[in-house]
This record gives C-alpha cells, structure tokens and sequence, in this order.
C-alpha cells in the first residue's frame, strides 16, 4: 500500500470504530507506539503489535467515549502522516468526564506503519 492508501484506511477505520482491526492489516509485526506520558505505569513506549493491541484494549476498559472526531490524514514526505483526535468521554472508575486533543504521527516503511507517537 502507498503511504495515502494506509494513512486513508487508518483514518477511515478511526471513524467506523475498527481501529484495532486495522492493526495486523496497517502495521509492521514490530511496530513501535510511543505516548506523550507514561499514563498506564508501563513507560511511554510499547513494540509489537501485541502490545499495541493491549493499549487499545486499556483503552476501552478505562475510558467511555461520548464524542470522538479527527482531522486529516497530513501527508508529509514519503514516510509520515499525521492525525489530530479529539474525544470527549469519561473515565469509568471516577466517572470523570474528560476532554481530550492529540496529534499522532504515523511513520510508515515497507508499505506497514512502523512508529507512531502521540502528542498532547
């Protein structure tokens, strides 16, 4: 896949809520994700797809989305495209709402999404 085919499909399965199906179709089996904080007490970055899968997985268990939008795919060079998410929701075991904004840069070799790194 070229670099707008994986940034379209990303994208498109944020919007249908099939982010996690996507991960053993767009990313590399070594794939790095790296957040901006260290928010689940097991350091910022995380490699392989299984570990990528788990994030995903917190993700849903901790938190209960209300709104969730994004802008892009931005293209940039031949190897990177970024993504601007924006959710709102709140967190299960407080019931505390939250607001959240991040961009994600995606960096892509070998037709599979190698990195990415969130920023808030």
């Amino acid at each position: 896949m070229t670099l707008k085919e994986i940034a379209d499909k990303l994208v498109a399965g944020c919007r249908e809520g099939q982010e996690k199906e996507n991960l053993s179709v767009l990313y590399a089996a070594d794939a790095v994700s790296v957040e901006a904080a260290d928010t689940q007490g097991m350091g910022r970055e995380v490699t392989g797809i299984d570990a990528i899968r788990g994030k995903h997985e917190w993700w849903e268990s901790a938190f209960e989305v209300s709104e969730h939008s994004l802008e892009g795919p931005f293209l940039h060079g031949d190897d990177r495209f970024g993504v601007i998410f924006a959710v709102k929701g709140k967190e299960k075991a407080t019931g505390q709402d939250f607001d959240m904004r991040e961009v994600a840069i995606y960096h892509v070799a070998n037709g599979k999404i190698v990195r990415e790194e969130f920023f808030y």
